[in-house]
């Protein structure tokens, strides 16, 4: 080909980025659909009770980044096929869609640490509200009502192995199933306050997506670099 010298090295170091980039759209769709399809989360957030539905945002992140790993595997593959064609016209629209995804990217990442929490507490209220119903229904005589919120809060106990809004409650609800009023505690018995199990799941949830984050984002500003110098060296190459 065209190009020789510190140039054709930067073109096999772009294919070589661009390879990784590709891999790590791979990646982010392989865990973005893990999320999505996780049984823990799953269970959690398909919850219908009284026609209220678990929020979504969570989903409606997980979403965005199956878009964003199918569109990096698609420039990924852009890019690799442009710097071993050494065509000034597929890098430069490599360079376009990467400047694209690393404002997306950065963009994004400034509102996730906005509402990094956002997810954790609107669980936590729509817990708590089941779990009121829950206790409220224990104490009344339509047995098909009680039924129906104890099975929904029921979902939360087994899935976090959790019982309860906090230590308190907790121990209240363990004695209620005790003298057979309620049937709520998973199992296990455990007295673990549902409220830190639901931060904790999500916020694990929320660094695993952080972390593929920075990581794409160091590989893209390197393949932007790569992908400038190659296009300059093409064009200042006598062979072109």
């Amino acid at each position: 080909m065209g190009v020789e010298g510190c140039t054709k090295c930067i073109k096999y170091l772009l294919f070589f980025f661009n390879f990784i980039f590709w891999l790590a759209g791979c990646v982010i769709l392989g865990v973005a659909l893990w999320l999505r399809h996780d049984p823990q989360t799953s269970s959690l957030l398909e919850i219908n009770y009284d026609g209220q539905q678990a929020p979504s945002t969570f989903y409606i992140s997980v979403h965005i980044l199956i878009a964003v790993g199918a569109v990096m595997m698609v420039v990924g593959f852009l890019g690799c096929y442009g710097a071993i064609q050494e065509s000034q016209c597929l890098l430069g629209t490599f360079f376009a869609c990467l400047v694209i995804l690393f404002a997306c990217e950065v963009a994004a990442g400034i509102w996730g640490f906005m509402h990094k929490d956002t997810v954790s507490k609107e669980m936590i209220n729509y817990y708590d509200s089941i779990y009121d119903k829950a206790m409220t229904q224990s104490v009344t005589a339509d047995t098909e009502k009680k039924r129906a919120v104890a099975s929904v809060l029921k979902v939360f106990h087994e899935t976090l192995s959790c019982c309860g809004k906090g230590e308190g409650t907790s121990i209240l609800t363990q004695f209620t199933d005790m003298l057979g009023v309620t049937d709520l505690c998973p199992s296990s018995g455990t007295s673990v306050s549902c409220h830190t199990r639901i931060t904790e799941l999500f916020s694990d949830k929320i660094y695993q997506i952080g972390i593929a984050a920075l990581v794409v984002a160091i590989i893209m500003i390197f393949a932007m670099i790569f992908s400038m110098v190659l296009c300059c060296g093409i064009r200042n190459s006598p062979v072109y």
